[in-house]
């Protein structure tokens, strides 16, 4: 049995920043009322001229991931994108990056889990590696929020939260036992996908159907979310996959080096921090910085951490997220 390890790391976020007090020009809110409730400061957005979008933050942090592993585009086996906001219904993003980078005809898949793409695209991708089936996989995570967000003060409360970038991760075969990605563990409970949810526009609801039957004041082409029910499950759902990633390898809460959260709401990756008594130097956030972005939340922090030398070879990293779906998952792996 092969393993996999991260061979190679990239983010991207666009230039464009956006402040709390830019946004309190745009709706009824201001920087204290943010930052309490969820630990922001800034977040990126696209601009409109500046060229990017989902697909294309994505080439850019792959661009930089496949420098950093040392290997070529035509090194690729296969590409494993993550997303909640592709550029189109369909195709799908996966093909727009490897037609954009000119790699070859490998297969390209999108992965549709929200705040738990990334793990969720990881432990895909660390399945066909350690089958023998493929020896280099290209896993990105990429967002663009801004473009879909009600920025009035009827959507502040999620509006606020959100933020544009990517985040990608080259996977690539290991025969050296006890390092790479040791596990991986993930969970869904659909009962509660509409706490957290974007009904529409879908195949079930256009956009003329919906502009045509729903007031201005009730869109419901913008995304929905009951807060205080999906933080109490997420609090709850982060822990239990956190314990069941290390139980899975004989692993006690001391010996995680680095934990990278799904940076969802600073107040949640706190409140884990806590209760599993870890220091500030086990735990990464840069939510303050990028907002939440999603699927690109942990590849732009885990790659943020690696480049700022908070994870060197050997240590112990558990990623975690909790999401839409509701989905949770995590990952242990030795550096």
């Amino acid at each position: 049995m092969y393993t996999s390890r991260i061979t190679g790391m990239g983010k991207y976020v666009p230039e464009n920043v956006v402040t709390n007090d830019d946004l309190s020009k745009l709706m009824d809110t201001n920087d204290a009322w943010i930052q309490e409730r969820t630990g922001i400061k800034e977040r990126r957005h696209i601009k409109k001229d500046d060229g990017n979008s989902t697909a294309v933050m994505g080439v850019k942090a792959a661009t930089i991931a496949l420098e950093r592993a040392k290997i070529s585009k035509d090194d690729i086996d296969m590409i494993v994108f993550a997303t909640l906001s592709p550029d189109y219904y369909f195709p799908g993003c996966g093909v727009q990056v490897q037609e954009m980078m000119e790699i070859h005809t490998c297969p390209a898949i999108d992965v549709r889990n929200q705040c738990s793409g990334f793990v969720y695209a990881l432990s895909v991708a660390d399945q066909f590696i350690k089958t023998g089936m493929y020896k280099n996989v290209l896993v990105i995570g990429s967002e663009n929020h801004s473009g879909g967000l009600d920025m009035t003060t009827r959507g502040r409360s999620v509006s606020v939260i959100f933020g544009d970038g990517a985040g990608a991760a080259v996977l690539s075969r290991s025969e050296e036992n006890g390092h790479g990605v040791l596990s991986t563990h993930l969970h869904s409970e659909g009962k509660h996908a509409l706490e957290l949810s974007l009904k529409g526009p879908s195949t079930m609801h256009w956009v003329p159907e919906l502009i045509e039957q729903n007031p201005q004041e009730d869109i419901p082409y913008y995304p929905y979310m009951n807060g205080q029910f999906v933080f109490k499950n997420a609090v709850r759902r982060f822990s239990e996959v956190i314990m069941q990633g290390l139980e899975a390898n004989d692993l006690q809460v001391s010996d995680i080096d680095m934990l990278v959260p799904h940076q969802a709401n600073l107040r949640i990756s706190q409140f884990i921090q806590k209760k599993f008594q870890l220091t500030d130097d086990q735990v990464y956030n840069n939510i303050q910085k990028y907002g939440n972005t999603t699927a690109a939340s942990i590849p732009i922090a885990l790659c943020e951490a690696w480049e700022e030398g908070k994870i060197k070879d050997g240590d112990t990293v558990v990623l975690a997220a909790f999401g839409s779906g509701f989905t949770w998952a995590s990952a242990v792996m030795k550096w």
